[in-house]
């Protein structure tokens, strides 16, 4: 394993990602204790900044994981910093993610940090490397859903509740869409070193239309109803009710009109 020297300011948390997980955490604090007038304001607030949190935790695994496979220029790109505005394409990474949460209520997996693969070495770490943004997510939603699988949601306030369950859902819909071995896609990423070089340079043209061909794929109707059924018995066996990220979607749309916390069901 290959270990780079990197500079302190190259592996220094931004002052950006600090400010997000600030919000976060404020944002939170309102959920949890009612201080917002308007519940969904503070639900809003919290899930979008804990969205981008994981996102910026996505690409920081990419780049950290390239780091130690020996890609040793990852820190002078500042990706170690985890500052989403180093990303290469900031619109891709952040702002599109954003909206589509705020849109339609799923999980886009964005992009992205750009490895030098030439200095790699070995299909296993390049391999490695891909998965390591949609583990994030998996980490994210285990951490997200811990309250309901554990049996410990006594005490916890049901706005905070729905907060969470829509955020699993988020993070549930990003990893196993980017795992989805589409050309673009982590999941490709991965399968893509054991691949023959013929069916590389075939494929390579399609890598940055697979996001949009995902994303017009489940305008269809049945796919769109078969991939939420999944999403609905990964969470089911996470122990989040359905209830719970319907109320949590509502409540983070609050220009809907949203402006009661509804009781959660029994657990």
């Amino acid at each position: 394993m290959t270990t780079a020297p990197i500079r302190r300011d190259d592996r220094r948390i931004s002052p950006v990602f600090l400010g997000i997980a600030a919000v976060t955490a404020v944002s939170g604090w309102a959920a949890w204790t009612g201080f917002s007038a308007n519940p969904g304001l503070a639900v809003f607030l919290f899930v979008t900044a804990a969205w981008i949190v994981s996102l910026c935790l996505h690409e920081y695994a990419h780049a950290r994981t390239a780091l130690h496979s020996g890609d040793i220029t990852i820190g002078a790109k500042g990706y170690l910093t985890l500052n989403p505005l180093k990303y290469t394409h900031a619109l891709l990474s952040i702002v599109l993610p954003v909206l589509f949460v705020i849109m339609g209520g799923i999980g886009l997996p964005g992009g992205a940090v750009f490895i030098e693969r030439g200095r790699i070495r070995g299909r296993w770490k390049h391999s490695l490397i891909s998965a390591a943004g949609p583990l994030t997510n998996v980490l994210f939603a285990v951490v997200c859903t811990a309250p309901f699988w554990l049996d410990a949601l006594d005490g916890v306030p049901d706005a905070f509740r729905y907060a969470l369950a829509f955020l699993a859902l988020l993070q549930v819909t990003a990893a196993i869409l980017n795992s989805l071995p589409v050309p673009g896609l982590d999941g490709y990423g991965v399968i893509e070193p054991w691949l023959s070089y013929k069916i590389r340079r075939q494929v390579e043209p399609f890598a940055p239309f697979g996001l949009l061909a995902v994303f017009a794929v489940l305008w269809i109707p049945e796919v769109n109803g078969a991939f939420f059924d999944a999403i609905d018995a990964v969470l089911r066996g996470l122990g989040v009710h359905e209830w719970d990220t319907y109320w949590g979607r509502d409540l983070y749309r609050f220009w809907d009109g949203t402006e009661e916390v509804p009781p959660a069901l029994s657990s």
